[in-house]
């Protein structure tokens, strides 16, 4: 758990090229946004955000390793694959051509009483490339504050992911 929370403080700090943003916060809960353009069409971006362990830093996983990462979208699982067991990180809660929302609470927020919900929107842009919206909603209870002790932390690392996934839709490499 602490090696997690410092691999969260971390991605705060090495996420600063995307554009994110912790959008609204109260005593129960957080609300992040972060944008990317990607110069792939959505279909290609799509494609990518599904093959998750290619592009998710393994630094903000529990194995250490993004390929022990999957996303089923016909299980509904966002799970990793430990050597003892498993994590299920989020459950797909609805999928379409152009969203994908997941039900969960990722890394060390599972060992709070928060819960959250991922989003991805693609939207077409300009030239052919693809404007992705990541939003992360959370609710609940965390001891010291949810949204005081997790919402820049947490709105960090999602900017990390989502530059991640942008390299990842672009180049083939998420770094």
């Amino acid at each position: 758990m602490k090696t997690l929370t410092l691999a969260l403080i971390s991605g705060l700090l090495l996420a600063g090229a995307a554009r994110a943003e912790v959008t609204d916060t109260s005593p129960a809960g957080f609300e992040t946004r972060t944008v990317e353009i990607i110069n792939a069409p959505p279909a290609k971006v799509r494609a990518a955000l599904v093959d998750i362990g290619a592009w998710w830093s393994g630094t903000h996983s529990y194995s250490g390793d993004a390929r022990n990462l999957s996303l089923d979208l016909t299980t509904g699982c966002f799970c990793e694959r430990l050597k003892d067991g498993f994590v299920r990180h989020m459950t797909v809660v609805y999928v379409d051509a152009n969203v994908l929302r997941l039900e969960g609470a990722l890394g060390p927020l599972q060992g709070t009483g928060a819960i959250g919900h991922l989003a991805f929107s693609l939207k077409p842009a300009a030239d052919g490339k693809t404007s992705l919206t990541v939003g992360f909603d959370v609710g609940g209870y965390a001891r010291g504050g949810l949204a005081e002790t997790w919402a820049k932390p947490v709105d960090g690392v999602l900017a990390l992911q989502a530059a991640r996934l942008k390299a990842y839709a672009e180049t083939g490499k998420p770094d």
